[in-house]
């Protein structure tokens, strides 16, 4: 099902030199979703479209104005090679043209997308100057009036104006040319063409990128210092159970050190009495023997 209407399917430019030529594209939402397009042309300096992007609620309609910049020279033949492309997308409800990226009609962004192409169409003006080819290249005829006044002076006739009226009248147009020409100039130097968009826009998902970057690393870098401040608090409790141990095992060694001691010291104790109660008893016996002899 087709999602946008597009009309026309050609840009047709009414070909003048040194002037500006406007068409305009007419988008119809035919969904019942929230549509955002782009427009897209292989030339983005010779042209200025406006809006270049944007939102179309269900069932609205939408206007496009294409604008080609004034041209010094004409093309070959009056045939134009440049393209343009519209891609359209859904989007969610309540988008806004602020909303709209170009990561959105990136094929691989997952969602339905239309893209159709239009081709630019040249044609001359219904009156002069008048375009005509010349080996294979295309002129403008010289101005009507200058013409006239030329062949009036080569075929010497009699109501001729005098010579200076007619170099007013060429001093005049070339002032004329040049201040066209200066017009255009100055035109095609400060065209709002599509670049400017195309920059903002790009220079808007740069900042966003830079600033997701910049978040995430925020976001590692607390992690990383609380993993830090953890390792902190495991190894002071580590250092201290060290401790700790260290002095419980000076502890006991010192306590070990006592208790041999004392064992010591119990046997030689216990010793002494065994041998007093031994010469007690042989003291007895002996006296019990003599006064039995």
């Amino acid at each position: 099902m087709e999602l946008l209407e597009i009309q026309p399917r050609e840009l047709r430019f009414t070909f003048e030199l040194k002037k500006l030529s406007s068409c305009s594209i007419h988008l119809v939402n035919k969904s019942d979703q929230y549509l955002a397009f782009k427009v897209k042309t292989t030339s983005p300096k010779r042209y200025c479209v406006r809006p270049n992007t944007g939102v179309i609620k269900p069932k609205a309609e939408c206007d496009i104005i294409v604008t080609m910049q004034a041209q010094r020279v004409a093309p070959p033949n009056m045939q134009c090679k440049d393209k343009f492309l519209i891609q359209s997308t859904v989007v969610p409800y309540g988008t806004t043209e602020a909303d709209v990226r170009s990561d959105m009609f990136a094929k691989d962004s997952g969602k339905y997308h239309e893209e159709k192409k239009l081709r630019v169409v040249l044609s001359g003006p219904a009156h002069s100057p008048v375009l005509l080819p010349l080996n294979g290249l295309l002129k403008q005829d010289p101005c009507p009036e200058i013409f006239s006044q030329e062949e009036q002076l080569l075929s010497g006739v009699e109501n001729t104006p005098p010579a200076h009226v007619v170099a007013k009248d060429l001093e005049g147009f070339k002032t004329a040319k040049v201040t066209d020409e200066s017009r255009a100039a100055k035109d095609v130097e400060s065209r709002p063409a599509e670049d400017v968009d195309e920059l903002k826009l790009m220079k808007d998902i740069a900042k966003e990128k830079i600033g997701k970057d910049i978040e995430e690393l925020n976001s590692k870098l607390n992690l990383l210092e609380l993993n830090l401040s953890e390792a902190k608090l495991t190894i002071t409790r580590l250092t201290e159970e060290r401790s700790m141990a260290t002095r419980e095992r000076e502890t006991l060694k010192h306590e070990l050190a006592m208790l041999r001691k004392k064992s010591h010291m119990r046997r030689v104790q216990v010793g002494f009495p065994f041998l007093f109660v031994l010469m007690i008893a042989i003291i007895g016996i002996a006296v019990g023997y003599l006064m039995h002899s």
